[in-house]
C-alpha cells in the first residue's frame, strides 16, 4: 500500500518593508512554511502566498511604491494568492480606510471599511483573549497595538472574531486579516491557518 505524499511546504513570504518581519517569519517556519522576506517585484513572483506585517501603514504603503512592489502586490491579490494583514496589514488589504492619511491608498482585497489606530494610541496597547472561528485548541492571545478595527464589512467577508463589539479578525476568500499581532506571542495557531489557506489555494493536480 503507498503511503500519500505528504504536500510540500508552502513557500510563504513576508513583506520586508518595515514591521514584525523577523517575527512573521519565525511564526511561519513554526506553522510548516518555508518563509522568505520579500522586498523586491522578483520575490513577490515567486511565493505562493504573502504575510504583510503589523507596523506604519502609511510607511508600508510609501515604501511599497519606492519599492516598485505596490502594484504588483495589488495584481498578485487580485489574482488569488493568499495573504495575510496583521494591524497595518489589515489597513493594507482594506478596500478602504475610514480616515486614511492624505495620499494614503492600501492594496485592497477585502472588501471592508477600517478605522485606524481605533482601539486607541501606543499607551493604550493591551492584550486579550481572542476566541477566532477556525483556530482549535482555545482563545489566542491577542496583542492590540494601536490596533485598527472594522468598521463595516460587504456580503462576502467572514467575520471571525470580535473584541468590545468590534470585529477584529477577518477572512474573504484566500484573504485573512487581524486588528492584533499573533506573531508575537509564540502561538503559531492563526500562521497555521494562514499556511493551510496557502496549501488549499494550490491547484489541484
Amino acid at each position: 500500500m503507498n503511503t500519500p505524499t505528504p504536500p510540500a511546504a508552502p513557500v510563504i513570504g513576508v513583506l520586508a518593508l518595515q514591521g514584525d518581519v523577523r517575527e512573521h517569519l519565525a511564526a511561519l517556519t513554526g506553522a510548516g512554511a518555508e518563509a522568505r522576506s520579500v522586498r523586491r517585484p522578483e520575490e513577490l513572483a515567486v511565493v505562493e502566498g504573502l504575510v504583510v506585517p503589523g507596523g506604519e501603514s502609511t510607511t508600508i504603503f510609501k515604501l511599497a511604491r519606492i519599492f516598485d512592489l505596490l502594484e504588483p502586490l495589488r495584481e498578485r491579490v487580485r489574482s488569488g494568492m493568499p495573504a495575510y494583514g496583521s494591524c497595518a496589514g489589515m489597513i493594507m488589504l482594506a478596500d478602504k480606510i475610514l480616515d486614511p492619511r492624505s495620499g494614503q491608498e492600501t492594496v485592497g482585497g477585502i472588501d471592508m471599511i477600517v478605522r485606524r489606530n481605533a482601539f486607541g494610541r501606543q499607551n493604550e496597547s493591551f492584550e486579550a483573549a481572542v476566541d477566532m472561528a477556525g483556530v482549535d485548541g482555545g482563545p489566542v492571545e491577542g496583542v492590540f497595538i494601536r490596533a485598527p478595527w472594522v468598521e463595516s464589512t460587504g456580503a462576502g467577508v467572514e467575520v471571525l472574531a470580535s473584541v468590545e463589539g468590534h470585529p477584529v479578525a477577518v477572512r474573504q476568500g484566500s484573504l485573512l486579516a487581524t486588528s492584533f499581532h499573533p506573531e508575537l506571542t509564540g502561538d503559531h495557531r492563526v500562521h497555521r491557518l494562514f499556511t493551510e489557506m496557502v496549501l488549499s489555494a494550490r491547484p489541484q493536480r
